[in-house]
Formats: C-alpha cells, sequence, structure tokens
C-alpha cells in the first residue's frame, strides 16, 4: 500500500465519517440474517402444512412469508454489494443496487397478492374442507417465529432509518398479522365448521401485502427520482444556510438519497465579496452535518463576479 500513503491522511478523514453508517449496517446485517433463517424454515413449514390441511389461509400466509425470505436475501444481497468498492464507471459504488432490490421486491409482490386473490375467489363459490386443527399449531408456530424475527431486526438494526430494513421488519409485522388471520380462520372453522372463512382470510393476507408492496414501491421509485429525503425539508435547509453571516443567498440546491442513510446534498452560496469563502464553506459544512446529518456535501461559492446562466433546475 507504499504508493497509497500520500493522501492516507484524507482516506483516513473519510472513513471516518462513515463509521457510523457502516455499522448500522452490520448490525442490519446479523438481524437480517437470524429473521431471514427463521422467515424462510417458516415459510416451508407453512407451504406444506397448507397443501396438507388444504388451507389457503397458510397458502397465502406462506406466500407473503416468500415474499419476505426474498425481500430479506435481496436485502442481504443489496448490503453485499453495497460494499463492493466504487469505481471510475459507478462513482457511488453498488448502493443503487439497494433500492433496485426494494423496487423489483415490491413488484413481485403485487403479483404474489394476485394469485391469492384469483385462489381465493375460487373457493368463495364452493369452500373445501380444511382440516381446522392442524392449521391452527402451524399458524400459531408461524406467529412465534415471526415475532422472533422482529424482535431480531428491532435488536441489531437500525429499523428506523433504513428503508430496507424497514420494508423487511414491516414485512414481519405484516407475516405475524397473517399468522394471526389463518388462527383465527383457524377457530372459526373448527368450532363453526363455517370453511368460507378460510378464502376470507386469505384476500385480507392478500390485502396486507399489496398495502405493503405500495409502500415499498413508493419509496423506492422516490428515490429512484432523486427526491428529497423524506426526513428533510429542503426549504428548512435554505433557510438555514442563508442565515450564515455573509451568506446573500442559496440557489441550485438539490438534497437527494444514494441508498438508506445516506444522503447528498449541492448547492451554489452567492456570498459578499471580500467574505473570507472558506471560512464560510466551513461553517456551511458543520451546518449541514449537524443540523441535517448530511456528510456529503458539495458547496459552490460565488461572489458577485460569477456569472452562470439561470439553471433550469
Amino acid at each position: 500500500m507504499g504508493h497509497h500513503h500520500h493522501h492516507g491522511h484524507d482516506h483516513h478523514g473519510h472513513t471516518h465519517s462513515h463509521s457510523h453508517f457502516e455499522e448500522a449496517r452490520n448490525g442490519n446485517k446479523k438481524g437480517l440474517l437470524i429473521a431471514f433463517f427463521i422467515t424462510a424454515g417458516i415459510m416451508v413449514l407453512e407451504f406444506f402444512g397448507g397443501l396438507f390441511t388444504n388451507s389457503l389461509a397458510l397458502l397465502s400466509d406462506s406466500g407473503h412469508m416468500l415474499s419476505d425470505a426474498s425481500s430479506l436475501l435481496l436485502s442481504l444481497v443489496a448490503i453485499g454489494f453495497a460494499a463492493k468498492p466504487a469505481s471510475p464507471h459507478k462513482t457511488y459504488g453498488f448502493y443503487r443496487f439497494e433500492i433496485l432490490a426494494a423496487l423489483f421486491n415490491g413488484v413481485t409482490l403485487f403479483v404474489i397478492a394476485g394469485f391469492i386473490v384469483w385462489e381465493a375467489y375460487g373457493r368463495f363459490v364452493e369452500p373445501p374442507t380444511v382440516a381446522s386443527g392442524s392449521m391452527m399449531l402451524i399458524a400459531f408456530i408461524g406467529l412465534i417465529a415471526n415475532v422472533l424475527s422482529a424482535w431480531s431486526l428491532m435488536h441489531k438494526g437500525d429499523v428506523k432509518h433504513n428503508v430496507n430494513l424497514r420494508s423487511a421488519y414491516l414485512h414481519v409485522l405484516g407475516d405475524a398479522l397473517g399468522s394471526v388471520g389463518a388462527i383465527v380462520a383457524g377457530v372459526l372453522m373448527f368450532v363453526f365448521d363455517w370453511y368460507v372463512a378460510d378464502p376470507i382470510i386469505s384476500v385480507l393476507v392478500a390485502l396486507l401485502i399489496l398495502k405493503s408492496a405500495w409502500g415499498i414501491i413508493h419509496h423506492s421509485v422516490h428515490i429512484l427520482m432523486e427526491g428529497t429525503p423524506m426526513t428533510i425539508n429542503q426549504e428548512e435547509v435554505k433557510i438555514a444556510l442563508e442565515t450564515i453571516d455573509g451568506v446573500i443567498n442559496v440557489h441550485d440546491l438539490h438534497i437527494w438519497t444514494i441508498t438508506s442513510g445516506l444522503d447528498s446534498l449541492s448547492c451554489h452560496l452567492l456570498i459578499e465579496d471580500g467574505e473570507n469563502s472558506q471560512e464560510i464553506l466551513q461553517k456551511a459544512i458543520n451546518l449541514i452535518q449537524t443540523s441535517f446529518h448530511i456528510e456529503h456535501t458539495t458547496i459552490q461559492i460565488e461572489t458577485s463576479d460569477i456569472q452562470h446562466d439561470t439553471l433550469k433546475i
């Protein structure tokens, strides 16, 4: 590594600023791994259990589990990809892969929900008999497993700030609801022989899947469209920067998300002639980092003699 020595210093500074980001990702990885193994196991159990007991509610819950296991797997793969270094072709590295993964995941959920509704429609017309006793038992095991997964994600990962992890967490919670639904259907069939409960609950699970799918699609498209991060108000950032002494105005201000938990900002600051531009720059960098937690900033400082065309965006 000798030949890299001349910029060793700034390299150190960079890893330092991202240490919090990386640390969060390691926790995320652990939580995701645990949740993935639990979910995959229960998915297999519910799938064969659904075939064995002839319960669509169990099958739909296992479909929900499949979507979750795949989303957990995608999240893991994405974290792996994100660890790949940036290259001259991909200067941001592979962080965006995470968002593409979430989008793909959201789309597959729509398909699964469609299948469930289609199958349920057939069952409304003539409800088949379901082995409700075994069904309740399997659903109950599923519920306990979901609660464990949710717990491991909460305690190991950063569910609050990472869209990837939050989508995984919401999936697991949705699963838990699906299992509760299957238990309720089991009870209704066991006590009242009311077999139409099975397709009814299945459709509810499908709606649950659609709701989480829509949230994920909406959020990932927002990020891919370079939307302002949900947690940040662009107007507030502008006002804050304009309060710095010597700054006349802020223009060409853009804030976007590279991947969950990693935001970027660029802007132009017009300052009064004769002010110390480096001092103002330092103040702006500190302000954005402390008030808005954005570490990746590019700020162009201009005085009155800089002329550039009015920017289209």
